[in-house]
């Protein structure tokens, strides 16, 4: 399966503290209208940290029922411990996943061996396509290009998110790969330059608000090839991608998706409610921007 364009990386709405599924239709159905090329629940935006492993499956399960086979589902499956890495990703196998995504082994700090040996372990025993995810401001590790060289040789493991800041970084794992491994950007404000070096779509966070937007920046610059059109797009979307990172990743884009009157303002401790400062600023912007549904 080839991986370009738009993959919004899914929040997980609650209600009473409880996956809210009606409101997870409602934004998958959003996606879907919108354009994307595909959904990635249970990765950091979808606070996969804090999910019971049976809602993690059911995120996951009903993800792969509302994508109809008509987008692929990549489902993040990463853990610290590399035993658990593999049942969840046999898991998200099991209930119809077409790919999964696997962050760096966080808290535990593991060599670059290390992270070669769980990636390769995971590979092994379970057959579905892989997405490495390189994130180093959560897990504390970063993952060299030399590391991701080796990796990309393994059968299974299929591209790479990247959200390390760094685009001397992406530049040396596409020359590395000689341009055959995929980069998909982890950072929304980055995707624009890192289109440029070698990154052939994005893991979004923004597109759970505004998926037409993050495909039209997309299409402009790697289909249409209109350089201009692109930096004016990224340039409009910039208050944006800085305003939904004001505050930890889910905690703005979630009060967003709130005021935008499609899911409830319910976090899972320790997460919790965006100070009042920092919620005045956002909804300015999603005023600005004609997104503000409710005060």
């Amino acid at each position: 399966m080839e991986l370009k364009g738009v993959y919004t990386a899914l929040v997980t709405p609650f209600k009473n503290d409880i996956f809210d599924e009606d409101a997870f239709k409602r934004l998958i159905t959003l996606q879907i209208e919108g354009g994307v090329d595909g959904f990635v629940p249970c990765g950091s935006t979808g606070e996969a940290s804090t999910l019971y492993y049976e809602e993690h499956k059911r995120v996951i399960e009903l993800t792969v029922e509302c994508a109809k086979k008509t987008v692929p589902v990549i489902a993040g499956t990463g853990s610290n411990s590399t035993k658990e890495a593999i049942e969840l990703t046999a898991m998200a196998k099991e209930v119809g996943a077409d790919m999964c995504l696997l962050t760096t082994p966080y808290y535990n700090k593991p060599t670059q061996e290390g992270l070669y040996r769980h990636y390769r372990k995971i590979a092994e025993e379970v057959d579905i396509p892989l997405i490495l995810y390189n994130i180093p401001g959560r897990t504390g590790i970063n993952m060299t290009p030399e590391t991701v060289k080796k990796l990309a040789e393994i059968p299974g493991i299929q591209g790479i998110k990247e959200a390390s800041g760094s685009l001397v970084q992406i530049a040396e794992i596409y020359r590395l790969t000689q341009g055959k491994f995929t980069i998909l950007s982890g950072d929304d404000n980055l995707f624009l330059p890192m289109m440029s070096v070698g990154a052939v779509g994005i893991i979004s966070v923004l597109s759970n608000m505004l998926p037409t937007k993050m495909k039209a920046l997309y299409k402009t610059f790697f289909i249409d090839r209109d350089i201009i059109k692109a930096r004016d797009i990224h340039a409009g979307l910039m208050p944006l991608f800085q305003g939904i990172f004001i505050e930890t990743n889910p905690i703005p884009v979630k009060e967003a998706l709130y005021y935008m009157g499609i899911i409830e303002e319910e976090f899972r401790l320790p997460l919790c409610t965006m100070s009042e400062a920092n919620k005045t600023v956002l909804k300015g912007l999603l005023k600005e921007h004609g997104l503000l549904k409710r005060e």
